[in-house]
Formats: C-alpha cells, structure tokens, sequence
C-alpha cells in the first residue's frame, strides 16, 4: 500500500489518478484527520499502516504564485522545508521508504559552450543565447543533479520560494535516503490555475524565457516508475528532454486552440519586475540523463506540449 500526502494538491492528484489506473492499492493522508506535519502522530500513522511507499506532495507554493511567498514567509518554511524534514526523520525511524516533490526553480540559466569551454548563463533573454539555441543548439546543456543550486539562500539572488526548496534538498541529504523529484513549470490537457499552458492563456502579459518544463502525467508517471524499479534513492531531475521559450509555446497555444485573444509580451527583465513581479523568477535548463539511465522514459516537450494541446479540456464556466 502507498500513502499520499497532499492527495488533493495539484501534483497529488495525478499521483491518484496514476495510482489508481495503475490499480495499486493505497491512501491518502488527510491532514485534518491525520496531523502529517506532527512527528509523532506522523511515526504513529506509518506503524500502524505500514505503507510500502509515502509520497509527499504536499508543500506551499503560494497563490496565486510565488510572489505570495514573499509574505507568507512562515507558511512556506513549514510546508517546504520543515514538513519534509519531519517526514525524513519519520520514514527513518519506522524504515519506510519515500519520496518528495521538489522543483528545479533551485537553478538559474543553463551552460553555454562559448570562448573554448562550457561556462554558466544566467539570462537566457540574451540575443547571442537565442542565436545559438538556434544554430548551434549542442552548445547548451542543462543543468545536472550533481551541479550546486545556484538560485538558493547559498547562492543569492533567488526567490524565497526557490531558497525553502534548495534548503529543504540540502537538510534531506543528511537524515537519510528517499527520492527527491525535480517538477519544473507542470502542465497537461487539463485546464486549471496550476497549469502552466492555462496561466499563458489568461495572463494579461507574458514573460518570454527558456524553460524545461514537466507535464504533470508524464512527471508522476516516471516517478512511480522510479520506485517499481528499485531505481537508486536520490535527486532527479524530472522535465521533459529538450526546451522551449514561453513564444514557442505560445505560438503552439495560437496554432493548436486557435487562440483569437492578442498575446502581449513584456518588453524584458525591466519591465516585467519593475511592473508584472516583485520577486525574482528561475529560468533554467535540466538534463534528465541520470533519470533516461535507470530506463524510465519520457515524451520529448514540444510532443509533450503538442499532445495537451491537441487533447485540451477547457475548464467549466
């Protein structure tokens, strides 16, 4: 049996939905019923279930983003970094196996083969970076999981939702093993608030940048996967192979749906956080080599993309 935690989330509830066409037995963790984030209601809870696996999918990422986190700076160091700590030391104690959701919003930029060696690109706005995307795209490469969070509390400027994952990443490596899965910019056919395709649909201006990014079946999909494999305990980045800038994604938006509404951009950083954010946001490449290694697959993006796309279901009215 496998327990969930943050079950009604938006990441929960395509670990449900995969559970369950799966046909695996499991259970979710209400937190009203069963206070999770308490240590020893929480050892109590996995000895008298045993489950064979927790996931956590439970966390703060803020509404309506992570500017709100900002503020509510107490929420999001106990649903990012003090709850996963607690489940760490849990799983410990009672030898239970799991996994966390994090996010690869812990790195900035992407490395760039430029001047004889591969070096860090942090703006990915930049017309010489967008020239060789284009041209010569063998010259990026994303980032790795052995590379250091750049976009962290250790390594500054980053937004305090970005620093609460890096750190809760950080304090896990020390209690013991579990999987830790990067999700990045989550989206599929399902319209919604969290999705990132129905964000683009419904802001009234767009930052253009280059993102990997996760569709969210594919991403709960691969990490199942993961654990029915007895793939090694570690970090993971889990994006689909390949990058897209937030124009191609629009122009995919326009082609697919038929979007009639004018797509307004920001004219760049200066504009966008001096008017459109008040904190900093992660733009960023990962590779998903050490995840493709263990033999899970996943869909390139723009096929990603084009399948949620070509399958979307608009919210109701």
């Amino acid at each position: 049996m496998i327990a969930v935690l943050g079950a009604t989330g938006y990441v929960g509830r395509a670990f449900v939905d995969a559970l369950t066409g799966k046909g695996w037995d499991y259970i979710t963790v209400s937190r009203s019923k069963t206070d999770y984030t308490d240590f020893q209601t929480l050892v109590r809870f996995l000895r008298d279930s045993k489950p064979e696996f927790l996931i956590n999918a439970a966390g703060f990422t803020g509404k309506p983003n992570v500017d709100a986190c900002e503020i509510a700076r107490a929420e999001t160091i106990k649903g990012n970094v003090t709850l996963p700590l607690t489940i760490a030391h849990a799983c410990a104690v009672t030898g239970t196996p799991w996994g966390h959701i994090s996010s690869g919003c812990s790195y900035n930029g992407a490395k760039v083969f430029r001047d004889g060696h591969w070096q860090i690109e942090s703006d990915l706005t930049r017309p010489d970076f967008r020239t060789l995307r284009r041209e010569h795209p063998e010259n990026i490469r994303g980032f790795t999981e052995e590379d250091e969070m750049n976009f962290s509390f250790r390594r500054p400027p980053c937004s305090f939702y970005s620093g609460t994952k890096a750190l809760a990443e950080e304090e896990l490596s020390k209690v013991g093993a579990c999987y830790i899965w990067r999700l990045r910019l989550p989206f599929d056919e399902h319209d919604g608030s969290r999705n990132y395709l129905s964000k683009l649909q419904r802001y009234p201006r767009i930052y253009d940048n280059t993102n990997s990014l996760s569709h969210r079946g594919d991403f709960v999909r691969a990490c199942l996967e993961l654990w029915e494999r007895r793939a090694p305990a570690g970090v993971y980045n889990m994006t689909n192979p390949g990058h897209v800038t937030t124009r191609e994604v629009v122009e995919m938006i326009q082609e697919t749906l038929g979007a009639k509404r004018k797509f307004d951009f920001w004219s760049g950083d200066d504009e966008f956080y001096r008017k459109g954010a008040t904190t900093l946001r992660s733009n960023c490449i990962l590779e998903v080599d050490k995840l493709l290694a263990t033999g899970v697959k996943l869909r390139p993006v723009r096929e990603a993309l084009d399948d949620a796309l070509r399958r979307w279901r608009p919210e109701a009215a």
